[in-house]
């Protein structure tokens, strides 16, 4: 099966080209210029691959949460390749990415996946692998690092992500058996998770791909800022 997948819901950029049992992929700290950066490395991976769009059977891209710019960026330049191409899509949740990202480097199946959300907040869900596919213990939310809770025996989950990076204490108050706030979603385990759902026919059309924000309000009006107001 030959995908193209990338992520840029966080300050890394991913990317990666999977032809079967072949691999390629590239991971680039680039901040907030994903939009320049992202095209010229698909372009890249696909020609050291030897492929062409067409040659793919599906497109998959981190939906989110995560950066709001960042996000409408992976789904709109997945949304623009697809549709040019005629490939379908397959949006797959950062979280869960990141959840996957964690088995490869760690093997722990549990894993609280956490990412930082900025004003005070984290994108956070805990995640069970179940045959090769992760389910929500407890479902993706935006949340204040003291509110985030696990599911029962916190000592046999793993904390993922860049939300343990921004709150350091966070590890200690979950009780966690373990974490790694260097991690962050990767576009191989983006496409690992995107196969089951090409297999399965589960993809869709570009015209369908719709990012996933969780949280839908980004700024405060004037008169809530004049107001003292924050979020």
């Amino acid at each position: 099966m030959k995908i193209l997948a990338f992520d840029t819901s966080t300050a890394w950029l991913s990317v990666a080209v999977r032809d079967g049992a072949r691999l390629l992929e590239r991971d680039e700290h680039v901040g907030h210029a994903h939009s320049s950066r992202l095209l010229p490395l698909v372009d890249e991976l696909l020609d050291e691959a030897g492929l062409v769009l067409v040659d793919l059977d599906a497109i998959a891209f981190g939906a989110g949460p995560g950066a709001f710019t960042g996000v409408r960026v992976a789904c709109s330049v997945a949304q623009g390749l697809a549709l040019g191409a005629g490939r379908p899509l397959v949006p797959i949740s950062t979280l869960a990415a990141l959840a996957q990202t964690a088995w490869r480097a760690h093997g722990w199946s549990r894993v609280v996946a956490c990412l930082d959300a900025r004003m005070r907040e984290v994108y956070v869900a805990s995640m069970v692998r179940v045959d090769g596919t992760w389910c929500e213990a407890m479902p993706v939310a935006v949340t204040p690092p003291a509110a985030v809770v696990v599911p029962p025996s916190p000592h046999e989950w793993f904390g993922a992500g860049d939300g343990f990076a921004a709150y350091p204490d966070l590890a200690t108050q979950l009780a966690l058996g373990g974490h790694d706030a260097a991690l962050h979603p990767q576009a191989a385990a983006i496409g690992e998770l995107a196969q089951a759902s090409v297999a399965a026919g589960t993809s869709v059309a570009a015209a369908e791909a719709l990012p996933l924000y969780v949280r839908h309000r980004i700024a405060l009006t004037t008169a809530e800022r004049n107001a003292g107001q924050r979020l």
